[in-house]
């Protein structure tokens, strides 16, 4: 199959090309590592080669036959190594399938690789001293986001039409912001973690990159089944996402912000992009205005810091137990182990005053949705930043870190759905996402929102030329 042709469709597009069998799994599979070979060298996305696993008959399923990569954090697939980008776990082969690769084999996907992320997935930027610098296909010298980097900058460099990724802070939109891709980050609950039970208190949410709404709708639909024992889940959508994507959204209450949240401000042109996709609400017939976001967004930033360092310190805790002997300073990056050393300072009186925090947040958030089904703001405080740009002042890490994510983070703590969408783009040629935030547990609404905007805007054709 030519690579044009290939980059013509989305994923459910390609399964019905397999279904109807004017192409072959193999074929599909034979093109996407064609233009890996071709592009990964400039951009570092895939940095785990399962292609000698990949399956290359049909299969059965919604995805049947479709080229499909994970993410190197948080997904195990029986039998390889998941290194959460670190060296630390270089050679940590999983046992079994975590339950979404399950779900994600039935849906027919064909996982043929692994891809870039930084270190415990703990940066907006994937520039890990274990995988290597990850670069956006739209501009080499700047970052693809983080720390699904690598997710979204081989979807936009068009190796897949779709990769997992994950979200603790912002992970899997701020990569689609970057890369001009749609990202979706369901509810707390709606995609389990088992065989692990949570991630940073209930913050992280494991979904994809891609490059159409109907592909993100049809992958949720395929792995949002709650397994025995999960912590959180949600009843099951009404009907299945999928035919949300074409459905009339109705006339929705939008109220807009064109502020940073854990920042002094946006970027001029990320702030004129919000002003400009509230008139497209507005005139496509929603009631938009203005908005102040509540709650205590210092307290919240806080103390899901401490959730975090926590949480690393309990995971590397347990690394050191099981082979008997401490994580040593040249095992994981100089951050990482500033944030270990936090964590272990941290007691469990901290940790349960730091979750009363992020539950008041939760609160104060789910009050202005009781005016408004949406929230829509800048999903980013500036476009892609160069690659390097968070670190080359240590001083200023903290204060670079929020400028460039400054309105993500609060939506993990409240366990809202959230979806960056590429409706603008900077000066310069590159992608800026604008974020759209529903009630708990209604990812329906904001796929009937995005359908809806994809078909004003839209966006599938444009791509980074490379």
């Amino acid at each position: 199959m030519r690579f044009e042709d290939y980059r013509k469709h989305d994923a459910l597009g390609l399964a019905e090309l397999v279904r109807r069998r004017e192409v072959s799994a193999a074929e599909l599979l034979e093109t996407a590592l064609a233009r890996k070979a071709e592009i990964d060298p400039r951009i570092n996305a895939v940095t785990t080669d399962l292609s000698g696993l990949a399956r290359t008959a049909p299969t059965e399923g919604p995805f049947a036959g479709v080229p499909f990569l994970l993410k190197d954090l948080g997904a195990q697939m029986a039998g390889t190594v998941t290194s959460s980008g670190s060296r630390l776990f270089a050679e940590a082969v999983a046992p079994a399938d975590s339950a979404i690769v399950r779900l994600y084999r039935a849906a027919g996907l064909n996982i043929f690789g692994k891809t870039n992320t930084p270190e415990f997935g703990l940066w907006p930027v994937t520039e890990p001293a274990h995988l290597g610098v990850c670069r956006n296909p739209w501009d080499v010298s700047r970052t693809p986001g983080g720390s699904s980097g690598g997710a979204a900058a081989a979807v936009a460099a068009g190796i897949v039409p779709t990769a997992h990724a994950s979200d603790g802070g912002g992970s899997i939109r701020t990569p689609a912001a970057c890369c001009g891709l749609f990202g979706m980050k369901p509810s707390r609950g709606r995609v389990s973690f088992a065989p692990a039970g949570e991630g940073w208190a209930g913050a992280s949410i494991q979904h994809a990159v891609t490059r159409s709404v109907r592909d993100s709708a049809a992958l949720l639909d395929a792995v949002c089944t709650p397994q025995p024992g999960d912590p959180y889940f949600l009843p099951a959508p009404e009907r299945p996402f999928l035919e949300e994507v074409g459905r009339d959204p109705g006339r929705l209450r939008i109220g807009f912000t064109a502020k940073a949240l854990q920042s002094t401000a946006l970027d001029p042109q990320c702030a004129a992009a919000v002003l400009d996709v509230a008139r497209l609400c507005a005139d496509l017939g929603h009631e938009v205005e203005e908005v102040t976001v509540p709650g205590d967004l210092a307290g919240m930033q806080a103390s899901a810091g401490l959730v975090i360092a926590a949480s690393v310190a309990a995971t590397l805790d347990a690394e050191a137990e099981r082979r008997g002997r401490p994580v040593e300073p040249d095992e994981i990056e100089p951050l990482t182990m500033a944030t270990y050393r936090r964590g272990k300072a941290v007691t469990g009186a901290d940790y349960v005053r730091a979750l009363a925090v992020l539950h008041a947040f939760g609160r104060d958030m789910a009050r202005l949705f009781e005016t408004y089904d949406v929230l829509l703001l800048s999903t980013l405080g500036r476009p892609p930043v160069p690659v390097g740009w968070i670190f080359e002042e240590p001083r200023e890490i903290t204060e670079r870190l929020f400028s460039f994510m400054p309105n993500t983070q609060p939506f993990n703590n409240t366990g809202q759905p959230a979806m960056t969408v590429p409706l603008a783009w900077s000066a310069e040629g590159l992608p800026i996402g604008i974020q759209f935030v529903g009630r708990v547990g209604d990812e329906a609404g904001l796929f009937r929102l995005a359908g809806r905007l994809e078909q004003a805007r839209p966006w599938f054709d444009r791509v980074p030329e490379l």
